[in-house]
């Protein structure tokens, strides 16, 4: 009989556990959870990817300006151009290229149609100025014939008078009859007539013989101008240059027939230049003038303002022009291309971040990096300039974002970097 399993129950030990296994096997469970950790991170994230290949950029705060960029040409502030002044034939003094000066001849132009209606004149110039002589000869004639008819009625005068005393003095001594005095009396009052009206007769002549010499004059005078303005324009037939500089693009040939204001040549007035940019239309309610520009030509930046804009919009961009603010710059040339930033607008103290390609997922989303491991966040985002990019939420000072492009990560949550 079986009282109980006393007999069958054997008692056992405890082993000694070494403390070099115990560390082993803590290790090992820290290997595989790490393991897992990164399986199920590497299922959460999709895949990884190299940080060194990634651009990366640190959010900071600082003053943000805003710009555009924008190219364009050097062109010169003052080209005008050469009109020829009549129609003829134009002979070009000057080839492309040729430096000139201001007042230098640089093309003529032969008109002999209106070489001959100067001559012309001229011609009728010389009969008026020969009438007009004849005309004051004549006026002196007729000026000394009425001063003689004056005298002589005033020596008639002076004649009746000296006759009136004596018959007067003769009367009282009983010399003459009353008869001869009244005669004296009446000859007297008929030399004083005659004197007033030959006074009144020479200021008439006088006047009328000022008034013709004055007409003959006046179309002397016409005449005057008639030539003078004939010789103005034979005068201008040599075209002087209005500026100093280089002779740009001749648009006739030499010998060639002209009309009068047809276009001749372009100069290029080296003295100033401008920068003329071509900006998206885009952008074209946003521009005004004096907005600082930073231009960038060959190795140097030389800043300006704008100081035109066109009402126009062609090919879809507006056409501005910059004035430089220094006068004396060194190595530029007409045509010559360059890159420059339109500066639209400054802010102080904002948080930003430097520009990159995540700009074209329109800006809403950023993978911010902690760690080993890149976040997906929802960010949102202000003005945007050429170089930097302003942060209104999101984001703080000090965090690091990945700015390059997104379309690898597949909207991805969780990016893992290595």
């Amino acid at each position: 009989m079986i009282k109980d399993t006393s007999q069958q129950d054997l008692v056992v030990k405890p082993a000694r556990v070494s403390w070099k296994k115990a560390v082993g096997a803590i290790v090992l469970i820290g290997a595989l959870g790490a393991t897992a950790r990164a399986i199920s991170m590497a299922d959460t994230a999709g895949r990884s990817f190299e940080l060194s290949a990634l651009q990366v950029a640190t959010v900071s705060r600082g003053d943000f300006v805003r710009d555009i960029l924008a190219s364009g040409r050097i062109v010169a502030a003052n080209a005008p151009q050469v009109y020829s002044p009549e129609e003829g034939f134009v002979d070009l003094l000057v080839k492309a290229g040729d430096t000139v000066a201001a007042g230098d001849v640089i093309a003529r132009v032969v008109s002999p149609a209106l070489t001959n209606e100067l001559k012309q004149q001229q011609a009728e110039l010389a009969r008026l100025s020969d009438g007009l002589a004849r005309e004051q000869l004549e006026v002196r004639r007729e000026t000394l014939a009425l001063n003689r008819s004056l005298e002589l009625a005033k020596v008639t005068l002076d004649a009746a008078e000296r006759e009136n005393r004596r018959a007067q003095l003769s009367i009282k001594k009983n010399l003459i009859s009353q008869i001869d005095l009244e005669e004296a009396v009446d000859e007297l009052a008929r030399a004083r007539l005659n004197f007033r009206h030959a006074q009144q007769e020479v200021a008439l002549g006088k006047d009328t013989l000022a008034f013709e010499l004055a007409a003959v004059s006046n179309l002397v005078e016409r005449q005057q101008l008639v030539v003078e303005e004939l010789q103005r324009k034979v005068n201008a037939l040599d075209i002087n240059a209005p500026v100093s500089g280089l002779v740009g693009n001749l648009l006739v040939q030499t010998k060639a027939a002209v009309s009068a204001q047809q276009a001749l040549m372009t100069l290029v007035d080296l003295s100033a230049y401008e920068a003329q940019l071509q900006v998206p239309e885009s952008y074209a309610n946003e521009l005004g003038l004096g907005m600082s520009v930073v231009l960038q030509v060959g190795a140097s930046e030389v800043y300006g303002k704008l100081s035109a804009i066109s009402p126009e919009v062609s090919n879809r961009e507006v056409t501005t022009r910059v004035r430089f603010d220094q006068s004396d710059i060194g190595g530029i040339r007409q045509n010559q291309r360059l890159s420059a930033r339109i500066l639209l607008d400054h802010k102080e103290d904002v948080m930003k971040v430097r520009r990159g390609s995540f700009m074209n997922a329109g800006g809403h989303v950023v993978y911010r990096i902690e760690g080993e491991v890149a976040t997906r966040l929802d960010v949102r985002t202000g003005a945007s300039s050429v170089n930097e990019v302003e942060i209104l939420d999101g984001l703080k000072p000090g965090d690091q974002i990945i700015v390059s492009n997104y379309e690898q990560f597949e909207q991805a949550p969780l990016v893992q970097l290595r």
